[in-house]
């Protein structure tokens, strides 16, 4: 089997996790304080109301079709995560419903969206960073992301917001608005858990002393830069840009290497939204004090 299609043990521990934050906001958050909810779960709470059906058996019934599509389009190692997603959920669901832990919030329908949302929106966003789905419009919405590189959180909003409009039927409309909020917050939540919470800061540094600022930037902070060849746009003349991604909390440090070595220098300062490599998804170097302890622990 390719290295990436291999099913690992992590991932069922991540989904089973997730799939119980999903299923406990459903069952203690949602339905308690009468907020709807978006895509199949949501027409899930739909039958509850109007057919009085169990969420946790509609859950793994309508999942089903949904499962097998995908299966077809995403392949054996998606299928296997989703079959146990759904299962998971659809157990957490009944588990929930038998022992119910809801929190008092006393009645207040603004907290609820903002819980509701956030625990739900962190759940998923940890059995989608880890290539699982619960079904239903995960699996719609992870087709969109793999085939046309659209966010999950995008695609699940559009389509939460179908399912919600289907669930003014047993909501009234001060109910509905507090669960767009909901829904909103899940979104963001989702995508924020996908591409990183972290985000790193991207120095594009055009200096006269390259070579100085990249060599006190790796000695003071440990981290590795590169020196990018450029052409000036209106000199034309060869010069050397210092390309470096350090931590937020080492940005005044650089400045201060950049003020002190050539105080002239052009500095572009972005945002990286999610980066890998050491120093940042791989142990960085130790330093100073922790450097001293690892060698003595390890003496």
């Amino acid at each position: 089997m390719d290295n990436l299609e291999k099913i690992r043990l992590r991932d069922f521990l991540v989904f089973t996790i997730g799939t119980a934050m999903y299923g406990w906001g459903l069952v203690n958050v949602n339905i308690p304080n009468h907020l709807a909810e978006g895509g199949l779960s949501g027409i899930t709470l739909i039958l509850r109301a109007t057919l009085g059906l169990n969420p946790a058996y509609t859950t793994l019934l309508l999942n089903i079709p949904l499962m097998i599509i995908g299966y077809k389009i995403l392949g054996r190692k998606s299928f296997v995560y989703t079959v146990y997603g759904v299962v998971a959920l659809s157990a957490w669901i009944w588990v929930w419903q038998h022992f119910p832990t809801p929190p008092n919030l006393h009645n207040d329908l603004l907290i609820s969206g903002l819980l509701a949302g956030a625990v739900a929106g962190t759940g998923s966003g940890l059995i989608y960073r880890f290539g699982g789905t619960t079904g239903g419009s995960d699996i719609v919405a992870r087709i969109f992301e793999q085939k046309l590189s659209v966010p999950m959180g995008k695609t699940l909003f559009a389509l939460d917001f179908i399912v919600l409009v289907a669930s003014l039927i047993y909501v009234d409309l001060r109910q509905m608005m507090y669960t767009l909020i909901a829904a909103f917050i899940f979104a963001q939540v989702v995508n924020l858990i996908q591409q990183g919470a972290y985000s790193a800061r991207v120095f594009m540094i055009f200096t006269q002393y390259p070579e100085e600022i990249s060599h006190a930037i790796m000695e003071q902070l440990e981290r590795g830069t590169s020196l990018l060849k450029a052409e000036g746009g209106y000199t034309h003349r060869d010069q050397l840009v210092v390309y470096a991604v350090v931590d937020p909390t080492e940005v005044n440090v650089v400045r201060q290497i950049i003020h002190q070595v050539d105080p002239k220098a052009f500095v572009s300062i972005s945002t990286a939204q999610e980066q890998l490599g050491e120093g940042f998804s791989y142990l960085r170097p130790q330093t100073g004090f922790w450097k001293i302890f690892s060698s003595k622990k390890n003496a």
